[in-house]
């Protein structure tokens, strides 16, 4: 599926997403690194409508200052959804963009009908600092085995620069006590995942979400690092497929080819 790279006005913001699929809508909003289409991404769309925004501030944009936060940032994107006439959608956050999507279904449940969290870095081990560095210096970092992944990119240094600066200015704490009191009063169905090498965010973290969330289900993606979509592409539009397709049903894989210890 080719994906279009299109740009949608909202909140003050000139916002690039991509594009591709029909059918149920799926917003994906990426992690701390900014915007990397995989080839989960192009599975996801043959059955739904994918929309993977770029989130003001990354990328080529210009320098975020106005966000004062994540439920702030996570305000402007629920506006960018509205923008482009969408209503109500399945909701996938990668990471830093996790903690996005919680405030986002948080403060718009009506919105969300199911929300995906990938690697999610809302709740964190304390003192936990994302990996920075060239490509090659943070993919073992991101990756349970970097040999069998193609080589990322070294991303431009004023862009990595201006990311870790709105990244750590909008991140918040380690704990934070206003939204996991939002969490607890979500109704809509969550999936969990983490992969089970994931060196950035240990995987065990997932018991917390769990806890924390009424309606969710912790999925431990086997033989995956943090960048699950990106390493285990497959397994992951697998599992979420699946998931969205049933959600309070969803129990397991229907398949028997993958497996998710």
């Amino acid at each position: 599926m080719s994906f279009t790279e299109r740009f949608v006005d909202a909140d003050g913001f000139r916002i690039r997403y991509m594009e591709a699929g029909q059918g149920p809508a799926l917003i994906h909003l990426h992690g701390a690194g900014g915007l990397h289409m995989t080839p989960a991404h192009d599975l996801l769309s043959r059955d739904r409508r994918v929309i993977a925004f770029e989130m003001p501030g990354f990328g080529d944009s210009a320098e975020n200052t106005q966000s004062d936060g994540m439920e702030a940032l996570a305000s402007t994107m629920a506006a960018a959804v509205r923008a482009l006439g969408i209503e109500v959608f399945d909701l996938l956050g990668s990471s830093f963009g996790a903690k996005v999507a919680l405030w986002l279904a948080a403060r718009h449940p009506n919105m969300v009908r199911a929300l995906v969290l990938e690697g999610p870095a809302a709740i964190r081990p304390g003192g936990m600092r994302p990996p920075s560095g060239t490509a090659a210096e943070m993919a073992p970092f991101l990756f349970g085995h970097p040999d069998r992944v193609a080589p990322m990119p070294d991303p431009d240094p004023t862009v990595a620069a201006k990311q870790r600066r709105l990244v750590g200015r909008l991140r918040g704490p380690d704990q934070d006590a206003a939204l996991e009191d939002r969490m607890r009063g979500l109704a809509v169905p969550v999936l969990v995942l983490f992969g089970t090498l994931d060196r950035v965010m240990p995987p065990e973290m997932g018991r917390e979400y769990k806890a924390l969330l009424p309606n969710s289900h912790l999925v431990f993606v086997y033989d995956a690092g943090h960048l699950i979509a990106a390493e285990r592409p497959e397994a992951f539009a697998e599992v979420v497929g699946d998931f969205l397709a049933r959600r309070e049903a969803f129990v397991i894989t229907r398949r028997e080819t993958m497996i998710f210890p």
